[in-house]
């Protein structure tokens, strides 16, 4: 068996990869560790909960409509954080890069990321460079790792029967004019990616409320995101599908392409269960953050199993987790 794409894609057949690559025994530093295959790991550290986590980055293009790899870099590690209750303190940078790359280009993805760090009060503290041939690297990649302090630590397994399901914001942004970019499609509206760093918006819906279980649906999208929440929390999510956000132009073009909106990566979201009586106030403390205008309530989660979408035409239909991310190298 040799390593694919697929097996980077983040749905059902990376699971098989991890299966090789979290046989570690000393996994846990007495907290939560690699055996939870969380967003980040949790170490407790003087009575306060440090959350870790690490993030590679292997964009196509490098510059994209909303975005670039620097941006993705900050941002995936500290949404990463974000959703298991961390604020952001520091981050490092590890960058591999090819020989011939442009120095301007460099420095304007270096620029990106600093931009990215200020928005959420953060700071990268520590970094590394190594440089490889012309030819035995595709531009340039880099590592992020983060660490941030939670008051309440988050976790993605937390779901429980009553509770309503939030996502932040349309989905399928980030994967869709990563595609339409490479395509060459001219929609008259330019689709742009949504990434963005969120502990501020985080920040105010963790004062708002109760928060059960977060995850942000990057690789696989929202559908491998929910299913992953529902089958470790040993629930049943139903969704409805006319509550679902999906920018009309993103619908087209996942439509003209052949993909499904709902299994490519987001960047700049987060889907979430609340308890109900915690919605609304969770819902207007999102909406009153520019990242988290769009925010809607999509469902709610019952018990049993599997992710049901209730379709706008009064069927039911199951939500599966994808094998992969249809649109590679998107972060």
């Amino acid at each position: 068996m040799k390593v694919t794409m697929m097996h980077g894609a983040g749905g059902e057949i990376m699971g098989e990869l991890l299966q090789t690559l979290t046989k570690f025994t000393h996994n846990n530093a007495g907290g939560i560790g690699l055996e939870a295959l969380d967003d980040g790991a949790v170490i407790p550290l003087n009575g306060q909960n440090l959350v870790f986590t690490t993030d590679s980055h292997i964009v196509r293009p490098i510059f994209f409509p909303g975005g670039d790899i620097g941006r993705i870099a900050v941002s995936g590690t500290v949404n990463d954080l974000a959703v298991m209750g961390g604020r952001p303190i520091a981050l490092s940078c590890g960058m591999i890069i090819e020989e011939g790359f442009d120095i301007a280009d460099l420095a304007r993805i270096v620029a990106s990321m600093d931009e990215a760090l200020g928005e959420v009060g953060a700071n990268l503290v520590t970094g590394d460079t190594k440089v490889m041939e012309k030819g035995a690297l595709d531009g340039i990649a880099i590592n992020t790792a983060g660490i941030g302090i939670a008051e309440k630590v988050i976790r993605d397994n937390g779901l429980q029967p009553g509770d309503s399901i939030i996502v932040s914001g349309t989905l399928g942004d980030h994967g869709i004019a990563i595609m339409a970019h490479r395509e060459g499609f001219d929609l008259g509206e330019q689709i742009t990616s949504d990434v963005a760093p969120l502990w501020g918006m985080m920040e105010k819906a963790l004062a708002a409320g109760t928060i059960h279980a977060m995850k942000d649906p990057t690789r696989g999208g929202f559908a491998s995101a929910i299913n992953e929440m529902a089958k470790k929390s040993g629930v049943c999510v139903r969704v409805k599908e006319e509550k679902i956000p999906i920018r009309r132009n993103v619908r087209s073009a996942a439509g003209m392409l052949g993909i499904d909106p709902l299994e490519v990566a987001n960047e700049g979201k987060v889907v979430m269960g609340v308890p109900q009586g915690d919605a609304d106030a969770i819902l207007a403390a999102l909406k009153s953050h520019k990242y988290g205008k769009d925010s809607a309530v999509i469902g709610t989660v019952t018990k049993g199993t599997h992710v049901i979408m209730e379709t706008a035409i009064g069927g039911e239909r199951f939500i599966e987790p994808p094998m992969g991310d249809p649109v590679p190298r998107v972060c």
